[in-house]
């Protein structure tokens, strides 16, 4: 089996060091780059890159501008490093399609950790994995959604939050509770996160977004009528 490819973007060639030997000993090809305008030389000219793992401050280009420009065309996960802990550059990231969000300093082996759980979770959608309700259908195979036939285009985590909405159809669930089914790992930041998805899942869904209901001092449940 090929080994899964990881593009790390970082312009302290120390920190590209470390995050490169520890995703090596992991079993990864990794691929650097050490400015945003040559991270999106490197993920274009290469079109089987399974993660980007991306600094924010980089000179040339930075990690936003490069997230967006990736957006454009690929809804690979993306993992955003950043030496800021304010809430509202976490909150910018999510709202622009990144999956997770570290703060720099961070541990290696936990970064590790998240690569590892996305990747397991985008390699282990069955292939006859259908859901259906409302209008809205969810091919996990093919990563695609439709809603009343048409097309709508979702980032990775709006993916899995919609999937997970659909599967527990009718069962109110609680931001801790999909927090730690969808995000799947003990996440520190607020539930904010999970508000910031669900509102550009429910604009992306259009009229098919109120299925989405909001469970006032809880957190959602999808509810077909």
């Amino acid at each position: 089996m090929d080994k899964l490819k990881i593009l790390v973007v970082d312009d302290e060639s120390r920190m590209r060091k470390l995050v490169r030997d520890f995703l090596v000993k992991s079993n990864y090809e990794v691929l650097e780059a050490e400015d945003g305008a040559a991270a999106l030389d490197v993920f274009f000219e290469t079109d089987d890159i399974d993660l980007v793992i991306l600094d924010v401050m980089m000179p040339r280009m930075d990690g936003w501008q490069v997230c967006k420009e990736i957006r454009a065309y690929s809804k690979v996960p993306i993992i955003m490093l950043t030496a800021k802990s304010d809430e509202r550059d976490e909150l910018l990231g999510f709202e622009l399609g990144v999956d997770e969000y570290i703060s720099k300093p961070f541990s290696p082996k936990i970064l590790v950790a998240r690569v590892e759980a996305i990747l397991r979770r985008t390699s282990q959608v069955s292939a006859d994995t259908l859901l259906e309700a409302g209008g809205i259908r969810i091919d996990k195979a093919a990563h695609s959604v439709t809603v009343d036939g048409q097309p709508v285009e979702l980032s990775y985590k709006e993916f899995e939050l919609l999937s997970y909405f659909m599967e527990n159809k009718g069962i109110a669930l609680s931001r801790e509770k999909i927090l730690n089914s969808v995000w799947n790992y003990d996440y520190f930041g607020d539930a904010r996160t999970i508000d910031t998805h669900v509102k550009k899942l429910r604009s992306k869904m259009g009229e098919k977004g109120d299925l989405i209901k909001t469970i006032w001092g809880m957190g959602y449940k999808f509810e077909v009528e």
